[in-house]
């Protein structure tokens, strides 16, 4: 059985790759990549396949059994970059796919959630057996931004008091290993969120602890968050989406409880505070 992972060589690729290499034989993995080059280091077959080259992707998925489809990272090009590959998909005979859509998405007010909600779309209308791992927030989304805290003095955002069950993107890698390597997942959609829910108060707090230096959080307007994000250098565009993310997470579309994450890892999941230590860590390594 061949298993295909897009965007193998991306963050979250690249871990799946690491784990499914554990679990099964390195060569009936294949990563589907849009640069082959950049794959030398992953240790598996890579085929080109590049979502806006629909005539890449029905040789990439020639013989592959099972897809793992991770979203792209083209936020607004999305929905017709996956459409493409789930044509292929069929055309080419893949009899199960995997996807990784968005955190309650069917009613999350995430601006990302349109595009997710569209691809789930397309996969029930194709007819290949699919399962949707709707995965909530990295931590790492937001330890990125502790140098710019450490450097400014404090952690800002537009998130409120919120709660936030993000986890590691090495726990939803884990999941989504298990899920292709396990039993009984066609047709499920699966909620995917970490244990410990947190506000971004609780984060700079964990980060003060850590460091021995007071990071409070400072709560921002939405549109001041984005001016301040425009003037660290980040287009418009991006900087009010992040944004308005940040408000998604006040009104509660980053939170679940369900723990169906730390269910199918058959662990908790990585706590916040080793989350914050490493990106410490890996901040001093880079200094």
């Amino acid at each position: 059985m061949k298993i295909g992972i897009t965007g193998a060589t991306g963050h979250l690729g690249q871990l799946v790759v690491d784990k499914l290499k554990g679990k099964v034989s390195p060569g009936s993995v294949v990563a589907l990549v849009r640069s082959v080059p950049k794959a030398d280091n992953l240790g598996v077959d890579a085929r080109e396949a590049d979502y806006d080259k629909p005539e890449t992707l029905y040789n990439a998925l020639s013989g592959i059994d099972t897809l793992l489809l991770i979203s792209s990272s083209e936020v607004g090009k999305r929905a017709a970059q996956h459409q493409n590959v789930i044509e292929a998909a069929k055309q080419a005979g893949v009899k199960w796919i995997v996807y990784t859509s968005l955190l309650h998405a069917n009613t999350s007010r995430l601006s990302l959630a349109g595009e997710h909600l569209a691809t789930e779309a397309a996969l029930q209308q194709s007819g290949i057996p699919f399962t949707l791992l709707r995965n909530g927030w990295y931590t790492e989304n937001y330890t990125a931004l502790i140098a710019g805290a450490l450097s400014g003095g404090a952690f800002i955002g537009s998130a409120g008091d919120g709660k936030i069950s993000s986890a590691a993107r090495a726990d939803f890698a884990q999941a989504a290993v298990a899920v292709l390597t396990g039993y009984g997942h066609e047709g499920k959609v699966y909620e995917l969120a970490g244990d410990e829910a947190y506000t971004l108060e609780a984060l700079a707090a964990e980060i003060s602890r850590q460091t021995g230096k007071a990071i409070p959080y400072k709560n921002m307007p939405e549109a001041d968050y984005a001016a301040i994000l425009v003037s660290f250098g980040l287009p418009e565009g991006l900087a009010n989406a992040i944004a308005g993310w940040d408000v998604a997470a006040s009104k509660g579309d980053l939170f679940d409880d369900g723990r169906q994450l730390s269910g199918l890892i058959g662990r908790p999941t990585t706590p916040l505070t080793v989350i914050v230590a490493d990106a410490l860590k890996a901040n001093s390594t880079n200094a």
